[in-house]
């Protein structure tokens, strides 16, 4: 649809970021992401459940876990329905206020995910360096009062992304770089100064993802010296095997992150479709990857869930 060359005194609506050239694929399209979008809510839900049924799992590490597989399941949750209703209905369209709380929902959730695997990391460090006082350190107060201190974090520090915006007028093309909200985005197709919001996005990134990234690694460091001291070889590999999880999903969130980041800064002359690929990457592969990740390395998980699978297949013979 066209939209007005200048600014409407009504709040605008986008067009969500789609492939040129590629619109008779979207059922396509639709279906892997459809696909892709299950699989990350049923194994979130798998390991909400499996921890909560499993008492040798109630403990700081895997309630965190628990709190990873929420925040996935929400993330995804607020973004990939809406994307799938584009695909199949041709629904490209977007309210201003929708776009503006889909973003805060987006940013607010990779920060409480980013402080709380800075949480994990700090379990870690007590689990090795103090494994004497874990238990007293860590208890489920302690825990729960993390989780909590997480979210006010989360929704301090990036509430204020979407008002910036609220009253900014928007008179240039209105068409996303991606199929769902993000800050810089909108705000890139602002007809306004947009110096207050670059100037707080980006300190809101450095003060909590660049921050938690800075701390994970120092706890990592510290880990490492920790584990040098110890007698044996084979005492140090089993203290970084406890590791070896909490790493990848790290990774599992930090390198999407950066690839995004990357491209919103360096890529403006890129291909429409790398935009799209790796927002749905970063939405998408973190919650993937997390309950893949502690159900290959958590061996009770995997017994849980071959019981799952085991009695379902049971019932289906019947």
């Amino acid at each position: 649809m066209p939209f007005p060359n200048s600014s409407d005194l009504s709040p605008p609506s986008f067009l969500l970021g789609s492939i040129p050239g590629l619109e008779a694929a979207h059922a396509w399209m639709a279906i892997l992401l459809c696909s892709v979008y299950l699989l990350a809510v049923t194994g979130n839900c798998a390991v909400l459940f499996i921890v909560k049924t499993e008492p040798s799992l109630h403990t700081p590490m895997y309630f965190f876990l628990c709190m990873l597989a929420a925040i996935d399941l929400a993330l995804s949750t607020s973004t990939v329905p809406r994307v799938l209703s584009f695909y199949w209905f041709d629904t490209r369209e977007i309210s201003f206020a929708a776009c503006l709380v889909q973003m805060f929902f987006i940013h607010t959730l990779s920060a409480i995910e980013s402080t709380v695997l800075l949480a994990m990391a700090v379990d870690r460090y007590v689990a090795i360096c103090h494994p004497l006082r874990h238990a007293a350190v860590l208890t489920g107060a302690t825990t729960a009062k993390m989780g909590v201190a997480a979210v006010a974090r989360g929704v301090l520090f990036f509430l204020p992304l979407p008002l910036l915006l609220l009253p900014l007028p928007f008179c240039r093309s209105r068409v996303l770089s991606h199929s769902f909200c993000l800050h810089q985005d909108v705000m890139n197709l602002a007809c306004a100064n947009t110096t207050p919001s670059v100037v707080y996005g980006l300190t809101a990134i450095l003060l909590v993802m660049g921050l938690d990234a800075v701390l994970i690694c120092l706890s990592y460091i510290l880990i490492i010296k920790a584990v040098l001291r110890l007698a044996s070889w084979k005492e140090r590999l089993k203290a970084l095997g406890t590791c070896v999880a909490h790493i990848c999903v790290v990774l599992a969130f930090y390198v999407p992150l950066i690839g995004l980041s990357v491209v919103h800064r360096f890529g403006k002359d890129l291909a429409p479709s790398v935009h799209i690929v790796m927002g749905n990457v970063y939405i998408l592969v973190p919650a993937v990857a997390h309950p893949i990740i502690y159900g290959v390395r958590t061996k009770v998980i995997q017994r849980r869930i071959l019981n799952l699978i085991h009695i379902h297949n049971d019932r289906a013979a019947r």
